[in-house]
C-alpha cells in the first residue's frame, strides 16, 4: 500500500468513528447552474463523499434489451476518455479515491469518496466517466461474461428462483416483473450500441439527485456540481408508468431439488407517501421486522423450530408497493410454516397488537435509527434516498417523533384494514411436502 493510501485509509477510519448523528445539519445547495444538492459540512478531516442518483434504473431497459442498464452500469469503471480499463483503475487508485456504481429497479447510483487535496483531479476523472465512457468491446465481453455467470448461479439459488417467480406473478409484463440483470438470452444478445443507448436513457438532469458529506463548503459544492454535471442533457428516456400489483393469494411451488425450501410471501403494499406509512412501519416491526421479538419469529422459530429466521418488510418502490416476507424451512416443515405465517397475518388483522408490543417496537425503531449514520458515505446515501422519497430536510429530526406518534388505535385500525391473509401469496422454491400450486 502506498503512503497516500495509508493516509486515506486512516482518514476513512477516523471519519467512520465520528458520531455523525450528533448535530447533523443538512443544507440545500443550488449551484449557479441550477443543480440542487443536499450538503452536510464536516471539516474535521480532509475527506468527502458524493452520492449521485438517477431515477429510473433497470426499469428503463428498452423492449427486448433486458439487462442493458445493469450491464452499462457495470461498464462505467472499465475505462473512459483515453484511459482503457487498467489505466482507468490505476488513475483512480493513484488519487486514493473510490468510485462505485450500482443499478436497481428504480435508480442508477454513483458513489464517490475522495481526499480534499485530490478533489479536483477526482472530479475530473468522474466527469470523464460520465461523459466519455468507452464501453470497449473487450470490456463489454468481459463484464457480460461476469453477468452471465451470475445469472447461471442465480438459476441454482432457491431464493433467487422464488424471487423471480414472485416478481412475475406480482407485476406481469412490467419491468418490475423480471430481473433487471436480464436473462441469459437477452444479455448474450446485447450489442455495444445497446449499451450506449442505455447510457443515454439513464443520465439526464430531469432525474438527478445529489448529496455530499464532508470537507466541502456550499460554494465549493456549487462549483463542483456545475463542472461535473452541468453538461447533462435535460431529459432521459421516459420512466415507465405504475405497475399493477396482480397478487391474488395462494401458493405457487417452483420445483427445485433441495432439502430446504425457500418461500417468499407477500400481498399488496402501501406507498411511501401514504399517511399511514409510519403506522404500517411500526405494525411491520411487531409482525415480522428485524428483531427476534417479532410475532413471526416467536411463532415460527421459537415455539415450533420450523426455521432459523422469518421476516417481513415493506417494499414501497417508485412504481408499485408490496408487503413481503421470507422464510426457509425443511421440505417436511414448510407446509406448517406457511400455515403459521398465514394464521399470524390473520390474528393481527382480527385482534390487533398490545400496548407493550407497540412500545417495544417504537423503542427498537427509534433506537436503531441513529446507528445508520455511521460515516460520510452512509450519510450521503441516506440523504440521496430521502430526496428520492420526496422527504423534507427536517425528516432526520422528526422521523423518530413520527414513529412515537403512532398510537395503539392507529396500528389496530390499520392492521384490520390492510392485512389480507387470504390475499397472501406464497412462492416456494423446493419440494415442500403437502404443498402444491393452488392458483
Amino acid at each position: 500500500m502506498t503512503p497516500l493510501k495509508y493516509i486515506a485509509a486512516a482518514l476513512v477510519a477516523c471519519f467512520l468513528a465520528v458520531p455523525a448523528w450528533a448535530g447533523i445539519k443538512i443544507e440545500e445547495v443550488t449551484s449557479p447552474g441550477g443543480i440542487k444538492a443536499w450538503l452536510v459540512e464536516d471539516h474535521s478531516i480532509p475527506f468527502s463523499a458524493l452520492e449521485l442518483r438517477f431515477r429510473g434504473g433497470t426499469s428503463l431497459d428498452a423492449p427486448g434489451k433486458r439487462g442493458a442498464v445493469y450491464l452499462m452500469t457495470g461498464l462505467l469503471e472499465e475505462g473512459s476518455g483515453d484511459l482503457r480499463a487498467q489505466d482507468y483503475a490505476r488513475a483512480v487508485e493513484s488519487l486514493a479515491a473510490e468510485f462505485s456504481y450500482d443499478a436497481d429497479k428504480d435508480s442508477v447510483s454513483i458513489s464517490a469518496r475522495f481526499l480534499t487535496e485530490n478533489r479536483d483531479e477526482a472530479m475530473a476523472l468522474l466527469r470523464q466517466t460520465l461523459f466519455e465512457p468507452r464501453f470497449d468491446q473487450d470490456a463489454l465481453d468481459r463484464v457480460r461474461a461476469q453477468v452471465l455467470a451470475g445469472l447461471r448461479s442465480d438459476a441454482k439459488n432457491p431464493t433467487k428462483i422464488a424471487g423471480e417467480m414472485f416478481s412475475k406473478l406480482a407485476f406481469g409484463d412490467h419491468p418490475y416483473g423480471s430481473d433487471g440483470k436480464g436473462t441469459l438470452e437477452t444479455v448474450a444478445a446485447l450489442s455495444r450500441q445497446d449499451i450506449f443507448d442505455a447510457y443515454e436513457a439513464v443520465f439526464a438532469r430531469d432525474r438527478l439527485y445529489v448529496s455530499a458529506v464532508g470537507d466541502i463548503t456550499a460554494g465549493e459544492l456549487g462549483t463542483l456540481l456545475d463542472d461535473l454535471l452541468g453538461a447533462l442533457p435535460p431529459e432521459g428516456a421516459p420512466i415507465p408508468g405504475p405497475a399493477e400489483v396482480t397478487i391474488e393469494g395462494g401458493v405457487t411451488v417452483v420445483d427445485f431439488d433441495t432439502p430446504q425450501s425457500v418461500a417468499l410471501f407477500g400481498q399488496k403494499g402501501i406507498k411511501r407517501e401514504d399517511p399511514d406509512f409510519f403506522t404500517a412501519y411500526v405494525m411491520n416491526q411487531i409482525l415480522g421486522g428485524g428483531s427476534f421479538e417479532t410475532r413471526l419469529m416467536t411463532e415460527v422459530r421459537e415455539k415450533r423450530g420450523l426455521t432459523y429466521g422469518v421476516y417481513s418488510y415493506l417494499v414501497p418502490r417508485d412504481l408499485a408497493a408490496v408487503y413481503m416476507g421470507s422464510v426457509a424451512s425443511a421440505n417436511g416443515k414448510m407446509a406448517e410454516a406457511v400455515e403459521v405465517i398465514r394464521n399470524e397475518w390473520r390474528r393481527m388483522a382480527e385482534n390487533g397488537v398490545t400496548e407493550k408490543e407497540l412500545k417495544d417496537a417504537q423503542t427498537y425503531l427509534t433506537g436503531a435509527y441513529p446507528l445508520r449514520f455511521d460515516g460520510n458515505g452512509r450519510i450521503a446515501s441516506i440523504l440521496a434516498g430521502m430526496q428520492m422519497d420526496h422527504l423534507p430536510i427536517s425528516y432526520v429530526e422528526t422521523r423518530n417523533d413520527r414513529i412515537n406518534a403512532v398510537s395503539l388505535e392507529d396500528v389496530n385500525r390499520f392492521a384490520a384494514e390492510f392485512l389480507d391473509p387470504e390475499g397472501l401469496q406464497f412462492v416456494i422454491a423446493g419440494r415442500p411436502e403437502g404443498l402444491e400450486t393452488t392458483n
